[in-house]
């Protein structure tokens, strides 16, 4: 009968994590399609075609490499792809606290959810760069991220590594970071920041006296269906970020996770909508959009503490926080079409660092530490390694390259070839 538990356990944990995981992966294609909407026509196949290999690249370098720098283990290199069910029993023989006990689940299991994270990372950077950064620089700079960069905070953190052979941020530091606010979001953009600084803005984006052009996006529907599918796929993100469903304090602990999500989402997008229309008298469905994304950033440090409103009101603040990080930005001349930078950057660090208000095993301290620790590592590696870019074959795609579309100059297609408008 014990055994019985034991492999239901282990049966449901493994399945929790394999749909969690799956969500996740479909976050990918919302990334995708919200980019699309967001750049103009002439750079659509291009930023699609980035999306889809970076999730690919991801995959397979996070295989050969990243898994075991980030979690010491070497499961995938092994060769291993069967499990002997008696010595997974044998590692709980004599508990009797069955479903009440810690998390069992497939190493595979935990290999395709953490995956599909890294993958998250690397797609922050992709919109940020987009419309004259050079295809195969970005994908190279993607090997490097997901292979190395990404695994190394991921130790230091999640990993329960040391930093730099001193302290594990989690155990000695009282940092947390329940799904990712920084070690996920946070690092992406430390490292589409390091690229955009290299890169520069866009011809056309600022003019001579400081002002700031608008560029609107090809396909604000598109945009639309993206910024909905991150938000389906942020359930799986932070839910299963329980890592467990197989009891009653767990399965309620998911559940409070996946509505403070929704709540926070659901505030950050109203907090955006407020102020876009404060300060330009509209309604900006981009201001709405990063605003959701913003929420959602924001709870993810620590979506099982807060309540429901306080989950609202964390968003709402993301929210606000993003439409001003956004202008700033601009008025910095730091180029990011899609606002990746404001919603996973700024707002990923104040969602580290509001984790205390509501989790009492954190400290202020220890969230800054974690936060400039993840930043400094993410955006000096990523400098040094789009610096090396730049030098061995460039990062930007020419002028007359930029002004035609890069569609044409690194894919050899349009997205809309019936359509002649640029």
């Amino acid at each position: 009968m014990e055994n019985n538990v034991y492999e239901l356990q282990y049966a449901m944990d493994t399945f929790y994590f394999l749909v969690c995981g799956a969500l996740v992966m479909w976050m990918a294609a919302g990334f995708a399609m919200l980019e699309a909407g967001l750049v103009r026509a002439k750079n659509t196949t291009e930023i699609l075609t980035k999306n889809v290999a970076l999730y690919a690249i991801s995959c397979t370098m996070y295989m050969v490499c990243g898994y075991a720098i980030m979690y010491g283990g070497g499961y995938f290199l092994s060769g291993i792809t069967e499990v002997d069910a008696a010595s997974v029993l044998a590692d709980f023989a004599g508990r009797e606290d069955g479903f009440q006990g810690g998390s069992i689940y497939s190493g595979a299991s935990d290999f395709f959810f953490q995956v599909v994270f890294v993958a998250t990372a690397m797609s922050i950077v992709s919109g940020a760069v987009a419309e004259r950064m050079k295809l195969w620089a970005f994908l190279a700079f993607a090997v490097v991220m997901t292979a190395f960069i990404y695994p190394m905070e991921g130790n230091w953190t999640w990993g329960g590594g040391s930093v730099f052979g001193l302290y594990s941020l989690g155990d000695d530091f009282g940092f947390s970071d329940f799904a990712g606010s920084g070690i996920v979001h946070m690092a992406g953009a430390a490292a589409a920041l390091a690229g955009v600084l290299l890169l520069g803005a866009r011809k056309g984006k600022y003019g001579p006296n400081g002002e700031v052009r608008a560029i609107p996006g090809a396909n604000l529907p598109l945009a639309t269906l993206g910024t909905f599918i991150l938000w389906m796929g942020w359930f799986g993100f932070n839910g299963g970020s329980v890592l467990k469903l197989g009891d009653i304090a767990n399965a309620n602990a998911v559940a409070v996770v996946f509505t403070n999500t929704n709540a926070a989402a659901a505030g950050g997008l109203i907090g955006a909508l407020l102020l876009a229309y404060v300060l330009f008298r509209k309604a900006d469905l981009t201001m709405a959009l990063n605003g959701a994304l913003a929420g959602l950033v924001a709870i993810t440090a620590e979506p099982s503490t807060p309540t429901p409103f306080v989950a609202t009101l964390i968003g709402m603040v993301g929210g606000v926080i993003v439409v001003l990080s956004i202008l700033t930005l601009d008025k910095l001349k730091i180029d990011d079409p899609v606002g990746a930078i404001s919603v996973h950057g700024v707002v990923g660090l104040f969602g580290l660092m509001v984790v205390p208000v509501t989790n009492g095993d954190t400290t202020f301290g220890g969230q800054l530490v974690g936060a400039i620790t993840i930043f400094v590592w993410v955006f000096v590696a990523s400098a040094v390694v789009w610096g090396l870019l730049k030098v061995i074959m460039g990062l930007r795609v020419t002028e007359e390259e930029e002004y035609e579309g890069v569609d044409l100059a690194e894919c050899g297609m349009e997205a809309y070839p019936e359509f002649t408008n640029k």
